[in-house]
């Protein structure tokens, strides 16, 4: 018996796999799918800096915080096209959400005044400098007294 191609074990398999991998999937595929911001980061000798990639996120949908060392951007989107004829009914109604936020541990002595941030074109450059090295100080050993 001749099935068709739908039920080819190589399709059901294709399928699922690139259903489970929709992070993978391009935005306008599922726009309320939660993704990850892709990120770059290059060290320097003093700072290291970070490119976030947040395509169709604009500067006043990111927060950049600093919170017990862990610097913290997370971006927040949300979208609303309404369409209606000459006597308000809609022809379209479309809404969207998206939201991402990723978290850095910079460390303890990096305060918000010390972190730069730029956004252009879809893209937050983050600089943050390297933790500076405390001058280590000897630790007194005692040496125990018999008797």
């Amino acid at each position: 018996m001749l099935l068709p191609s739908i039920f080819n074990k190589t399709f059901q398999d294709d399928f699922f796999d690139d259903f489970f991998s929709m992070p993978e999937r391009p935005h306008h595929f599922m726009p309320n799918v939660v993704s990850t911001m892709k990120t770059d980061i290059q060290e320097f000798d003093d700072r290291y800096k970070m490119d976030l990639e947040l395509p169709g996120y604009g500067k006043d949908d990111v927060k950049v915080s600093l919170k017990e060392g862990y610097l913290t951007i997370a971006a927040e989107k949300s979208e609303s096209k309404d369409e209606k004829d000459s006597d308000g009914k809609y022809l379209r109604r479309e809404r969207s959400y998206g939201s991402m936020q990723r978290s850095f541990y910079v460390g303890d002595d990096v305060t918000e005044n010390d972190i730069k941030a730029k956004f252009k074109d879809g893209i937050l450059s983050v600089e943050v400098p390297k933790n500076k090295e405390l001058p280590k100080t000897e630790e007194v050993k005692y040496i125990s007294i018999e008797g």
